[in-house]
This record gives structure tokens, C-alpha cells and sequence, in this order.
């Protein structure tokens, strides 16, 4: 019973941490302290509940509980600041004034909340690299792996850079809202960024039991319509509620009955949600009417579009989306990006075509432990006929990956080199 409490604890802890920690930091000026309140809290709950049982609203629980601890943090840091002779007469006084603007503070919407922890954390103090890892960390709630995996980086690299972020926002104590103007479009890239790699660790998860993580990918959705509705005339923005949108249709069909990763050319087109295309299709249209069709993200949406179209998987118009990622590649050059315009040539143009482009990346450093390289590696060979050097690759993809569900779909791949 114990640990099936604190397992629903984690798992409430997991969901809610992002909106006390934006409520906290709006409070305290103090992201790093507002991460350690946040985890303050998680203790508490993890000691008292077991015993108390878990409260009907324990997410209000623990934001009241936070809101406590921060309150009393603030008075205990103003006593020690006063003579001991005015502590009586001035905390009094403050009462109506600090503690509960600070609790007027917390009531604040949550997606203005989150988005602006979001843009704080962006904020220009920090490098780009910085900004993104720290949100991620903070709003995404990923761990320091995850993060090391989206930027190719490596574990270490990633703990130093988040903790000299909340360093410098400490040092800075910037507001802690959404910017307007010309302060908001500085941002906007980073923003942008943040939400796209959150929403990418949602729909392939870097490690655990589950190949995906719906929840992450709903909360990227949900920021990037307020976004849509804060910038209306940006075209990525648009471009990237696109992408988000049509990929978001395809996660129940990309699981099987068991979990088990089901790949796009034997996915169940009709499980894909059909309002979540027409959002998504509608969001690439008013990018690309806003002059941003060659953008990165409407790029990577007109990718997903062209699955979207096709019902089915041989109507998928392979050679459309060999050009595309062309002129992605020109746009927003990566080893990733390079990959998958490899994978997309070989679908259009034979298996070689893909070995060739594979061949120029094959050496890329930040590609090294990256598992879908050898995966594309070894589904070329596989239909090129190449059956045990296919077998090799996959073998070798499924040691580098850390996703339980991923790892099992390449063994099985592997194994089927056999047949």
C-alpha cells in the first residue's frame, strides 16, 4: 500500500510540477529557489500522505502547501533583515500589503503562468543553449538525459549549463511575465524551441517503460495555441501548432494493444484523429498565407502533411517529401535533419539512394549514440537485401536505445533478418 501511495504521489508530483514551480518562481523572483520549494513539497507529501491518505484535490494540496512554505521563507528572510525591535510593529503592517499580493500572485492563469516562466526562462541574459535546456527542465519536467539527448550532448554538459541558468535569472530577478513588443519577438525563437522539444519528448520518449508520453504532448499543444492567439501574425508560430497538431493525431495509432511501437507504413490510418489534421492543416495554410512556407517549422508540418494527405501508406508522395527535407536541410542544417532526408531518399528514390546520403553522416560525432541512426541504417539493408549486415544494425540500434519498447521493436527487426 505504501508504495503504491507513493507512486500516485510521484505521479501527481509529475503532472503538477510545472504549474508550482511557475507559481513559485512568480512569488520568489527565484527560479532555482522555486525548483527547490517545489521539491520541498514532493518530500512533505511523500511523508504525509501514506499516512493521511491522498487529498481529493492533491494538486491544490500541494500548491497550498507551497504557498505556505514560500510565504514563510519570505517573512523568515525579512526578520532576519530587521532589528529585532521593529519585527512586531512592521510585519503587521506588511501583512495586507506583501502576503497577499504574493497569493493575488499565485491565482494567476495557468497557461499565462506556464508560458511565462516559459519566456522567462528565455530570457536574454542566458545563451540560446542555456534557455532551452532550463525550460525544458523546469516546464517539460525532463530529466538531464533527456535534455542531453535533444541537444546531442552529452549529461554533464547539460547539469553545468542548467545550473549557471538559474544562476544568472537569480542574479538578473526579471519579471516574471509574458513580454509585449519588441521584447516578446526577441524571445519568440527560444520559445518556439522549447515547446518543440518538449512536445518532441512526448511523442518519442528517450527512456522508460512507455514509447510515448501523451501529456507532454498535449500541454506543447495547449502553449502553442495560446501562442498562436499572443502572435497572430507570425508565420512559425503557426507553422509549429501545424506540426504539432497533425503529429498529435498519429499517437494512439502508433502504439499497439500492448504498448509496442506500431511504425507509420503499418499504422491504422483510421485511428488517426481527423480533427486534430484539419487543425493542423488549417494552422500550415495561415503560415504559409503569412509568407513563412520555407520556415523550419512549416517545413517539418508540410512533412506531416503529406502523410496526412495519404490514405494510405503507398499514396504516401515519398518524392514530395525527398524535396521538402532538401529544402529544410538548406534552412535549418543538422545531422537529424540529415538522417531523415536520408530516410525520406530512400523511400523514394531505393534503399541505395539512402545508404549513399547515410554514408556522408555516418562519422557525425553528435550522431554516435543517437539509435535511429543504425535503425535507418538497417532498414536500408533490409530492403536492399543485405539481410546480415541489416541484422548487425539493428542489434546495434536496439544497445543504444534506452526506450524498453523501442528496444524490443528493433530486436524484433533484427530477428527477422534471420527469416
Amino acid at each position: 500500500m505504501a508504495t503504491d501511495t507513493h507512486h500516485a504521489i510521484e505521479t501527481v508530483f509529475r503532472i503538477e510540477q510545472a504549474r508550482l514551480i511557475a507559481g513559485l518562481a512568480r512569488m520568489v523572483r527565484d527560479v532555482g529557489v522555486a525548483e527547490e520549494l517545489a521539491q520541498d513539497v514532493l518530500v512533505t507529501a511523500l511523508s504525509e500522505w501514506p499516512k493521511t491518505g491522498i487529498p481529493r484535490n492533491p494538486g491544490a494540496w500541494l500548491m497550498a502547501t507551497a504557498k505556505r512554505r514560500a510565504i514563510d521563507g519570505i517573512r523568515r528572510d525579512r526578520m532576519l533583515a530587521k532589528k529585532h525591535a521593529e519585527i512586531g510593529r512592521d510585519l503587521e503592517d506588511e501583512r495586507d500589503t506583501s502576503v497577499e499580493a504574493i497569493e493575488a500572485a499565485m491565482d494567476d492563469d495557468l497557461g499565462d503562468e506556464l508560458l511565462g516562466l516559459i519566456f522567462t526562462a528565455c530570457h536574454p541574459v542566458l545563451s540560446r543553449e542555456a534557455r532551452t535546456a532550463l525550460t525544458l527542465r523546469l516546464i517539460g519536467g525532463l530529466t538531464t538525459d533527456e535534455i542531453a539527448r535533444a541537444f546531442l550532448s552529452s549529461e554533464a554538459t547539460i547539469a553545468q549549463r542548467i545550473v549557471r541558468a538559474k544562476k544568472a535569472l537569480g542574479k538578473a530577478r526579471p519579471a516574471f511575465e509574458v513580454p509585449r513588443g519588441e521584447e516578446r519577438m526577441q524571445r519568440l525563437a527560444s520559445v518556439l524551441e522549447v515547446i518543440y522539444l518538449i512536445f518532441n519528448e512526448g511523442y518519442a520518449a528517450t527512456a522508460g517503460k512507455d514509447l510515448t508520453r501523451p501529456n507532454l504532448c498535449a500541454e506543447a499543444q495547449r502553449l502553442g495555441r495560446i501562442l498562436a492567439g499572443l502572435a497572430p501574425d507570425e508565420p512559425e508560430v503557426f507553422g509549429l501548432l501545424a506540426l504539432m497538431e497533425i503529429q498529435a493525431s498519429r499517437l494512439s495509432a502508433r502504439l499497439g494493444p500492448d504498448g509496442s511501437l506500431v511504425p507509420l507504413p503499418e499504422q491504422n490510418r483510421a485511428r488517426w484523429d481527423q480533427l486534430l489534421i484539419r487543425r493542423g492543416l488549417a494552422a500550415l495554410e495561415r503560415a504559409e498565407a503569412l509568407g513563412g512556407a520555407n520556415g523550419p517549422y512549416a517545413l517539418q508540418a508540410a512533412l506531416a502533411a503529406c502523410h496526412a494527405r495519404a490514405h494510405k501508406a503507398e499514396e504516401t508522395d515519398w518524392k514530395r517529401i525527398a524535396a521538402l527535407y532538401d529544402t529544410l536541410r538548406e534552412n535549418m542544417p543538422s545531422p537529424v535533419v540529415d538522417l531523415n532526408r536520408a530516410v525520406a531518399h530512400s523511400m523514394a528514390f531505393g534503399p541505395e539512394a539512402g545508404l549513399t546520403l547515410l554514408s556522408e553522416i555516418d562519422q557525425a560525432a553528435s550522431l554516435r549514440n543517437y539509435s535511429s541512426l543504425p535503425a535507418a541504417k538497417g532498414d536500408f539493408l533490409f530492403r536492399a537485401g543485405r539481410f546480415a549486415e541489416a541484422k548487425d544494425q539493428f542489434q546495434r540500434a536496439a544497445a543504444l536505445s534506452r526506450n524498453e519498447h523501442e528496444k524490443a521493436f528493433l530486436l524484433k527487426r533484427a530477428a527477422a533478418c534471420d527469416g
